[in-house]
């Protein structure tokens, strides 16, 4: 189980797009921690989501922390755009360009905390020379591009070899995809903090049940009646 507090990091993607400043307030007014904002360019990944000019347009309606995964290659070119418009955490892929260590210094010399992100099959091992350089290690439960998936089981064996991994250091675990508050327990008892649910909270887009839903994955994570 993780010291560290929990997070519920509402992914955006599941979001109503019709309404998207109306679904952020929802998810914050239901007790969501970080805004979770998918990135994705259509060749990283086989979808296209939005990009710095949404985030910027949705960033005026919350305060809330904006934990932002790049689902795209190449990256660099667009941490500035993206740091301007709104970002606090700037998550990027290990598997998105050659440079990772570049790209994690450029994200902390724009003043955002710096995340690395793990495909599936990408082990914990390709992190090892630059944990010391991040704020944030993401692993994927599913394949990114879309949401709806199913949490992958061996995602939990991977989440305990980064925690073990970061040991004492000041790096949050996350994690994202399939999240449910009936996995919710495994998850974090494997090492995680910080828990990306997008169609376990939007799911229908009513904003009656979001605050129901987070409160559910929250208390499952933490051992708490909901």
């Amino acid at each position: 189980m993780t010291a560290r507090p929990i997070r519920i990091a509402p992914s955006i993607l599941s979001a109503d797009f019709s309404r998207l400043g109306a679904e952020v307030t929802a998810i914050v007014d239901g007790g969501a921690d970080y805004i979770h904002v998918d990135v994705m360019d259509g060749h990283f990944v086989p979808n296209i989501s939005f990009g710095a000019v949404v985030m910027k347009a949705i960033r005026a309606v919350t305060d809330k922390p904006f934990d932002v995964h790049l689902m795209i290659s190449p990256v660099d070119a667009y941490l500035g755009e993206i740091a301007k418009s709104g970002a606090d955490i700037i998550t990027v892929h290990a598997e998105a360009g050659p440079h990772l260590h570049r790209s994690l210094q450029a994200i902390r010399a724009l003043g955002k905390k710096a995340g690395v992100a793990l495909n599936p099959a990408t082990p914990v091992s390709a992190i090892q020379h630059v944990i010391d350089d991040v704020d944030l290690v993401l692993v994927m439960s599913v394949n990114p591009g879309f949401g709806g998936q199913s949490f992958i089981p061996e995602s939990l064996n991977k989440l305990r070899q980064a925690k073990a991994l970061i040991g004492a250091r000041d790096i949050d675990l996350e994690v994202d995809g399939g999240v449910t508050a009936d996995n919710a327990r495994a998850i974090a008892d494997a090492g995680a903090n910080v828990f990306v649910a997008g169609s376990s909270v939007y799911a229908g887009n009513d904003p009656k049940t979001y605050a129901a839903r987070i409160a559910a994955i929250r208390a499952a994570a933490t051992g708490r009646t909901a």
